[in-house]
């Protein structure tokens, strides 16, 4: 059974940080892509970010490029998200989801991501 654990989510004032971590069973993170996605109250889904297996590669939408940091350890088989200079519009649950990191036209795309985590929540005040 495949499982994703998100945690690391809280508040924070707006120019602060925080990691997130996703810690993952079931499939190992050196063989598989891992993604990021987010949810603010009344908006769709988007994508945050995404790395490959063993970290080969990365890819960031431009809401976050150059803030956000994406790495794996497959060790602990957990990937996290460095968040950085956050703002108040990367407010959001966010969310791990496995297997893939599908861009297209330089957007996260969902299709193929068949386990989620439950999410954490991150709030960002002004």
């Amino acid at each position: 059974e495949v499982q994703l654990q998100a945690s690391g989510g809280g508040l924070v004032q707006a120019g602060g940080s925080l990691r997130l971590s996703c810690v993952i069973s079931g499939l190992s993170v050196d063989e598989n892509a891992i993604s990021w996605f987010r949810q603010a109250p009344g908006k769709e889904r988007e994508g945050v970010s995404c790395v490959g297996n063993r970290g080969r590669s990365t890819h960031y939408e431009d809401s976050v490029k150059g803030r956000f940091a994406v790495s794996s350890d497959g060790v602990k088989n957990t990937v996290y998200l460095q968040m950085n200079n956050l703002e108040p519009e990367d407010s959001a649950v966010y969310y791990c989801a496995a297997a893939g990191c599908l861009v297209v036209g330089d957007r996260l795309q969902e299709y193929g991501l068949e386990y989620w985590g439950q999410g954490t929540q991150v709030t960002v005040s002004s």
